[in-house]
């Protein structure tokens, strides 16, 4: 069970890095607009983070649930933000450093809270 959870997190990093990458280059080169790359990153972030919240580890070795839930809802408005916006040329400047910003919230509440 360690291998499937460490590949589920390896997965996970990566679509932090199709998220946050995306933005970035996104925000460095042009019109604010939702890439693929922020879409596909979105996505596997919510459908790795809900396989990584499943009872993979040894007893006792679990987060605790109210990280779990807060990191669940952060993931479902960066991909609800993403995913709404994605048709559309040019996104508000605002919406679009929320997603920024979320996504690196997210990460920190991974990070710091023990």
């Amino acid at each position: 069970m360690e291998a499937l959870r460490l590949i589920l997190l390896y997965a996970h990093l990566i679509g932090f890095a199709l998220l946050l990458g995306g933005v970035v280059v996104q925000y460095v080169s042009g019109p604010l607009r939702i890439n693929p790359p922020m879409l596909w990153g979105a996505i596997t972030q919510v459908v790795t983070g809900i396989a990584l919240a499943s009872p993979l580890r040894d007893e006792g070795d679990e987060p605790a649930p109210a990280k779990l839930g807060v990191k669940l809802v952060v993931a479902l408005m960066i991909f609800v933000m993403v995913f709404f916006s994605r048709k559309r040329d040019v996104v508000n400047k605002g919406h679009f450093l929320a997603i920024g910003g979320l996504t690196l919230a997210n990460a920190a509440v991974a990070v710091f809270w023990r």
